[in-house]
């Protein structure tokens, strides 16, 4: 999918879930909307506040906050609770189903999809009579990065 009719089509599910849900279409939460859409990261609230601040928009931290929240419940937007107590988020529409490793020491994100753990979940939910909607694996440990730093403190 392209970028730019990506943003297209996550624009107007946004507006119609405004509509729907009548809350207003203010320019500052297509403004978030946008930034979000132009990201390739997991971020929090803050930095996100943090990266429209820097790019000169005049948009409240509330505000940040409470379209972050419309944007979970019309599923545009994932939020991920990574073992801690900052909720982390990530766009979602367009976007295949992807499992997490999170690195316990420096909270570094990788994302990685594996074919297999769709069939067990299919499966499971075959076996269990269970309908599987979607799922989420996540797996800690540590990135190589901090692992070397670690090998290097302990051999001084």
């Amino acid at each position: 999918m392209k970028q730019v009719n990506l943003k297209e089509q996550v624009k107007k599910l946004f507006e119609e879930h405004l509509e729907i849900h009548q809350q207003r279409k203010t320019k500052e939460r297509f403004i978030i909307l946008d930034e979000i859409y132009s990201r390739d990261d997991h971020f929090d609230a803050e930095g996100l506040y943090a990266a429209l601040k820097s790019k000169k928009h005049q948009i409240s931290r509330a505000t940040v906050y409470n379209t972050l929240e419309l944007l979970v419940e019309c599923e545009l937007v994932t939020k991920h609770q990574f073992g801690n107590n900052l909720a982390r988020f990530e766009k979602s529409f367009g976007y295949r189903q992807h499992d997490h490793l999170i690195c316990i020491d420096c909270n570094k994100v990788l994302e990685f999809c594996d074919p297999r753990i769709h069939q067990i979940s299919t499966r499971m939910g075959e076996l269990l009579h269970f309908n599987i909607a979607h799922h989420s694996l996540i797996l800690y440990g540590k990135c190589n990065g901090c692992e070397v730093k670690e090998q290097l403190k302990g051999s001084r």
